[in-house]
């Protein structure tokens, strides 16, 4: 989509990150609700099993600092959960 000559991508997710959060988590062997535990025990962020399914999913956004603590948990770059590069 262009407007004003600026293109914009039209997402239908609330999320580009859900798919590898799943992937992490899946090679670290956490179910979803040992993910959200060690969020809060680590980082002091609560985030429910549900909420992991759903950012997982695409359903739901993902807030800066809770980027930042996913990344963290799991060992690696926000950029990487954002982009897939380190």
């Amino acid at each position: 989509m262009s407007i004003n000559g600026s293109v914009f991508l039209v997402m239908d997710r609330a999320n580009i990150c859900g798919m590898r959060v799943h992937q992490a988590r899946t090679q670290h062997k956490l179910q979803q609700i040992e993910l959200s535990a060690a969020l809060e025990v680590e980082c002091g962020v609560k985030i429910s099993q549900s909420d992991v399914s759903e950012i997982e999913r695409g359903v739901r956004g993902v807030k800066d600092y809770e980027l930042d603590a996913l990344a963290r948990v799991l060992s690696v770059s926000p950029s990487w959960l954002l982009r897939g590069q380190e």
